[in-house]
């Protein structure tokens, strides 16, 4: 039997900001450039930081796509408010999908993993 769709089916893109290697650092993501963000940890420290997100009383959300995460030490913004209180382990060597939710204009973000290793 086949499945018939009495409405239209929309299909929503999304922006990627493909960051690519992470050397360490400072490392901005910015929402306004792509809510779908790649990168690639791959040597030393790496400190991130959110910035663009909507105005209060919007939501706003990224989604992290970070390979090799748990190779070197991530530091994440204050802001971010775990899942469970406690950031993920990352992977380190494979790839680990992220989400951050805001609806207060990033004053919190809410942080969780959405996959971990998922080579």
């Amino acid at each position: 039997m086949a499945i018939k769709f009495t409405s239209p089916i929309i299909v929503r893109a999304e922006s990627v900001n493909a960051i690519g290697s992470i050397g360490g650092g400072t490392q901005d993501i910015n929402i306004a450039l792509g809510n779908v963000v790649t990168g690639t940890i791959d040597t030393s420290t790496t400190t991130f930081t959110f910035s663009g997100a909507p105005a209060s009383g919007t939501a706003g959300s990224f989604t992290l796509i970070l390979t090799n995460g748990g190779s070197q030490t991530v530091n994440w913004p204050a802001s971010v408010d775990w899942a469970g209180g406690t950031a993920p382990t990352l992977t380190a060597a494979g790839v680990d999908i992220l989400t951050f939710v805001t609806i207060d204009g990033g004053t919190i973000w809410y942080g969780f993993a959405a996959g971990l290793n998922m080579s």
